[in-house]
């Protein structure tokens, strides 16, 4: 429904464009009015109108009345109905041989009254807010952890991949292979992280999802005592932790993944010690502008992004006439977000709020 000043807006914009020599098809279709419509609005000279609002609409025939409203308003509040809902007092009311309404209309006329909420002592489902949001501008800043599945030779039987990383570099600064999942085992690894990497100061942010081991107590004890920050997705939702999920694909469509499972632990441990090896000292990072974790969480990557473009420029001036444009994009990658904050959404252009 079109509003009668935002008819008389549009009538203006098809007019002007007339006027600049457009067809009224065309103009209206930019509208998203079709010229049908226009014309309809113009039909006796001035703008017609929407006489919607004002119809005369009759009442349904099986309306209820008020007093039928009321009455079921105060069913609902009576002490043996009034930590109920719906779907079980009008059953209930068949039983005692008594018919007021359907259980679609309990619904809606509390609802219209303000008292479709639950009843009883259980509590709304609260909305879990966003993770916080972290910057990382150097190595040791923001780490991302979690647990992952192996298979094992034994049907149903998993071993359990923990995975720590940089995700400025994206280097993988710790790892073990258990049985379980504890939190002390996850303690252990993040204190040999920790030390490894010669973390000394506090304020390093490490972020995980919800599980168990997670927000163990052993390991919130080992996060405080090494001046850890603790940072934690939102319940089922993997997108709060997307560094760590990207690392696990990677590793399981390695092509050096095994076709079968792990016979033992020791294999396990023996093929995440080639993968990791691989990962962090072979493998080109495609959001890194294609250099290893090892060279970026070095500082390396700086030097050797500008050597390669040195050598396209050089390529260019050989033969300028194989470059329509500049070369590809060598500069280095600066900041990384976790779970930034989304922009705010641009306004929509004005004719697109009239057609609306």
């Amino acid at each position: 429904m079109i509003s009668t000043p935002d008819r008389r807006r549009a009538v203006e914009l098809v007019e002007h464009a007339m006027a600049q020599g457009a067809r009224q098809e065309k103009a209206c279709e930019i509208l998203g009015i079709c010229a049908r419509t226009y014309q309809r609005w113009t039909r006796e000279g001035g703008i017609e109108p929407d006489r919607r609002p004002e119809a005369a609409r009759p009442a349904p025939a099986n309306r209820l009345s008020e007093a039928e409203r009321a009455k079921i308003v105060a069913l609902c509040n009576r002490p043996e109905f009034a930590s109920l809902p719906p779907s079980q007092i009008v059953p209930m009311l068949a039983d005692a041989g008594e018919y007021v309404a359907s259980e679609s209309t309990f619904y809606r006329v509390l609802g219209e009254a303000g008292q479709l909420h639950r009843r009883g002592r259980a509590q709304a489902p609260k909305q879990p807010s966003k993770p916080k949001s972290y910057r990382a501008t150097a190595p040791n800043q923001v780490w991302s952890w979690d647990i992952t599945y192996l298979a094992s030779a034994v049907r149903g039987a998993f071993y359990r991949l923990y995975l720590v990383m940089d995700i400025y570099s994206r280097k993988v600064v710790g790892w073990e292979v258990h049985e379980q999942e504890r939190a002390d085992l996850a303690a252990g690894l993040v204190r040999r992280a920790c030390l490894a990497e010669g973390i000394t100061r506090p304020g390093l942010v490490l972020h995980a999802d919800n599980g168990a081991p997670m927000k163990g107590a052993t390991l919130m004890a080992t996060l405080q005592q090494l001046g850890v920050v603790p940072s934690f997705s939102r319940p089922s939702v993997s997108n709060d932790n997307p560094y760590s999920e990207s690392l696990f694909r990677t590793l399981k469509y390695t092509p050096a993944w095994p076709g079968k499972p792990f016979e033992s632990l020791e294999t396990a441990r023996e093929w995440v010690q080639e993968f990791v090896t691989w990962y962090n000292g072979v493998h080109r990072h495609s959001a890194l502008k294609f250099v290893t974790p090892n060279e970026r969480h070095e500082g390396r990557d700086t030097a050797l992004l500008a050597q390669r473009k040195a050598v396209y420029e050089a390529a260019r001036q050989r033969h300028p006439e194989r470059w329509s444009g500049a070369t590809r994009n060598w500069e280095p990658v600066g900041e990384v977000w976790l779970n930034p904050d989304r922009p705010q959404a641009a306004p929509r252009p004005e004719s697109e709020r009239i057609a609306a």
